[in-house]
């Protein structure tokens, strides 16, 4: 991650999988780009799916169309924070 927008970006999606999911700091934190999350996180559920939207909108002062959301948003923490990313940018 080459600026500080995109790590402050790395830093907020993963304190939503914390505070949304429940997950703990240290389980987090462990994780890297290719950590599977949608099907391989039990609490990653559709209603989860929901909650993270919401809360990346918040905290990332970002817009997230339904267009823009398709099951590889969400296959790894790697595809999540590119996503995410990809909207503070835009």
């Amino acid at each position: 991650m080459e600026n500080g927008m995109s790590i402050n970006t790395q830093e907020t999606v993963r304190a939503i999988l914390t505070d949304v999911l429940g997950l703990s700091a240290r389980q987090v934190a462990a994780m890297d780009d290719d950590t599977e999350l949608f099907g391989a996180l039990p609490e990653l559920d559709s209603m989860a799916v929901a909650g993270l939207l919401t809360e990346m909108e918040d905290r990332l002062d970002i817009m997230i169309d339904d267009g823009d959301v398709d099951g590889d948003i969400f296959a790894t923490l790697g595809s999540l924070i590119a996503f995410a990313s990809s909207k503070v940018e835009e």
